[in-house]
């Protein structure tokens, strides 16, 4: 046996060996149970509007059976082989801060595909790889990890997918996912984040193992491990960085998504408001410019003030501030390839390009746009001055800061790496350009950008992340109920703000948001860090939050919930930016000794005290959840409730199942909300 300090123990054995980090067996190897294989593989990958179809041409997957090890001043260098065809070399160490650091390296310039495998127990629970809306606990299936579009339905059972799939390939599998990221929490107290960008797939369907499976010849991966799965999550957002605490005017009611013109919004303004509805924001996405295809209302990709559409929108803007209503727009990291910005970007050099040197274009659904080359410092520095200029000086408080996974495999970029490794990077490319241009203006903790794609690299720059594109439906795979799996997701990828479009966006194959719908949605949202609609990409299809009186009085009192939280809402999201604990969180952080709460995805901790189960079926008043060991009162009741067990309560409308924890500092502002 040798062993290092820092709790680094490697066993070794006749045939193999057992490698131990702070009494977690990470590997073991043997010839007949490998812990490492290589092979070589051709990627075939074909996008169509950000659906992609990713195969790979195996040519051979090899076996390193066996393993010479050799000590190192901070551990071990494991030299793996197979006779003489192939061979690779793992260096694991303890770094700087106590983490354990392998580095992953295939010797053979044949082979490009590695697959290690990562000791294992069947009763291990896996959470984490980045927003993941079908599954919160992994355990048992596959999860490949490639930025894309969400697909739709995304259950391959269902209507809608099968639908989706016929027209454009775009339905989507349970694991197709706007941010992807490989990282993993496990249910023993670790975690494990690669720092590659390749297509990966992390398989945890084996009882023994986990194998990870990268379309690279190099690896680093890094682990650590706590007590607590708080004090892990601190852990992983200090390896990776965390999101700062969001603009004070976010929590002062509901960002009303709005399209069609400055009268349009003031009006839409004034009859939400004139119905007590808090509002904080206006946020008009068509600010610049819109087009219409058969998808529905687009947008025109040119970034500047559309002042046809909006008139004396730069004297609107500073009213409503005055007001305490903030302007919000749009912008994504493509130029429609009609407007002066793609010609001015052009004529730079600022795009990116095919195998001929000529500008990149990507179909978006019957349009063209060029892609903004961000490895290239000047259009970086560019498009960077675009934000500052055209939306931070114009006067806008906050943006959507849409796509980033969109980037092709076939374009070439000028920082000389292969797009099929910059892909998964890219959406955190895109998010550091929103962020650097609010630094350099002095208005971080000011203005608000919220982004739907994401990678390693979006705890640091990404203000605020959305759910993206749900359907207007109820399915658990692509409506309301997939929002929350999602966001629990991302909490244990060390992204702790989340939140969702009120109401869903996808409307197609003739599915219509309902009065319902939107109802359950945003008393759903209430109880999340920001609170925003949308009107969906065919807006006439869909039921508004101003249709009818019910539906405003919805959104008057549950606007007056939200800012009621405010204290309580901003200190969870400080404790997020200083420690990485999530503002949505899974009710094991806090409950590890009762093993219910690992198998729940549709419900969870709001700040440590609020217990939020959010009514996502059609037609229910009444709702089961569970309610961890501890002392919990209904918030809209005021009953008291012994936990451990499941209980059912009355849920009618503008009544979520929500509980808070008796002995809570904040009991008194809780109780005072069943008034409101």
């Amino acid at each position: 046996m040798v062993s290092q300090q820092s709790g680094l123990e490697l066993q070794q054995q006749h045939d193999g060996f057992t490698l131990i980090f702070q009494n977690r067996v990470l590997l073991k190897h043997s010839s007949e149970s490998p812990c490492l294989w290589i092979g070589h593989g051709k990627a075939d990958i074909d996008m169509f509007r950000g659906n992609f179809s990713i195969k790979d041409r195996l040519g051979e997957k090899l076996a390193l059976i066996d393993a010479e090890i050799s000590s190192t001043a901070a551990g071990f260098d494991i030299r793996f082989s197979r006779g003489d065809v192939a061979q690779a070399t793992l260096n694991v160490a303890i770094d700087a801060h106590d983490r354990l650091e392998m580095k992953l390296s295939n010797a053979d310039s044949e082979n490009n595909r590695m697959w290690l495998r990562l000791a294992a127990e069947p009763q291990d629970h896996i959470y984490g790889c980045g927003e993941q809306f079908s599954y919160f606990d992994l355990r048992g299936k596959p999860f490949p990890l490639w930025t894309s579009e969400q697909g739709v339905g995304r259950n391959k059972q269902s209507y809608v997918t099968w639908q989706a799939d016929c027209k454009e390939n775009a339905g989507g599998d349970y694991y197709w996912t706007f941010f992807p990221q490989p990282t993993f929490v496990s249910s023993q107290k670790y975690f494990c984040h690669f720092d590659n960008s390749c297509y990966m797939n992390f398989d945890f369907s084996a009882p023994e193992y986990h194998e990870l499976a990268i379309w690279q010849d190099e690896a680093v991966l890094h682990f650590d491990c706590a007590d607590s799965y708080i004090t892990l999550l601190e852990k992983l957002t200090a390896l990776l960085g965390r999101q700062p605490e969001l603009p004070d005017w976010v929590y002062d009611g509901v960002i009303l998504g709005i399209q069609g013109g400055t009268e349009v919004c003031q009006k839409k303004l004034d009859v939400m408001r004139e119905h007590g509805v808090k509002v904080s924001g206006i946020w008009a996405q068509d600010w610049e410019g819109r087009r219409v295809t058969s998808f529905g209302k687009r947008l025109m990709w040119n970034w500047r003030w559309d002042s046809e559409l909006y008139p004396e929108l730069d004297k609107r803007i500073p009213q409503w501030k005055k007001e305490g209503v903030r302007f919000l727009g749009y912008i994504n990291p493509y130029v429609a390839i009609e407007k002066e910005l793609y010609a001015e970007a052009a004529e730079k050099g600022y795009l990116t390009k095919d195998y001929n040197g000529e500008d990149y274009q990507v179909e978006f659904g019957e349009f063209y746009a060029g892609v903004v080359d961000l490895t290239k410092p000047e259009a970086y520095d560019w498009y960077k001055n675009v934000i500052k200029k055209n939306l931070i000086e114009f006067g806008l408080d906050g943006w959507m800061a849409d796509f980033g996974e969109y980037l092709p495999t076939d374009t070439v970029l000028h920082n000389g790496v292969d797009a099929e490794i910059m892909h998964n990077a890219w959406p955190a490319l895109w998010a550091k350009c929103n962020y650097d241009a609010l630094v350099e203006t002095g208005k971080l903790g000011e203005i608000l950008f919220f982004m739907r794609a994401g990678y390693t690299g979006s705890q640091k720059y990404s203000v605020m992340m959305w759910a993206g594109d749900q359907n207007v439906d109820w399915s658990l795979d692509d409506g309301l109920a997939s929002v929350i799996p999602a966001a629990l997701s991302l909490a244990m990828t060390g992204h702790g703000l989340h939140h969702s479009d009120i109401g869903g966006y996808t409307t197609l194959f003739d599915m219509k948001r309902n009065k319902e719908l939107l109802m359950r949605w945003c008393e759903f949202c209430a109880f999340t860090p920001l609170m925003r609609t949308h009107e969906g990409n065919r807006p006439d299809d869909n039921w508004q939050f101003d249709h009818d009186i019910e539906t405003i009085s919805q959104f008057a009192r549950m606007s007056h919930i939200f800012v009621a939280l405010k204290p309580y809402i901003k200190q969870a999201v400080k404790f997020n930016s200083q420690s990485g604990l999530p503002v949505m969180r899974p009710l094991f952080l806090h409950y590890e000794d009762d093993a219910h709460t690992y198998s729940l995805k549709y419900q969870y901790l709001f700040g440590r005290d609020l217990l939020v189960a959010p009514v996502y079926e059609e037609g229910r008043t009444d709702w089961s959840l569970y309610l961890p060991q501890d002392n919990w009162i209904n918030l809209w009741t005021g009953e008291p409730h012994a936990g451990g067990c499941e209980v059912t309560v009355a849920a009618p409308m503008g009544q979520p199942p929500v509980f808070y924890r008796a002995d809570s500092e904040w009991a008194e502002l809780f109780a005072s909300l069943k008034t409101l």
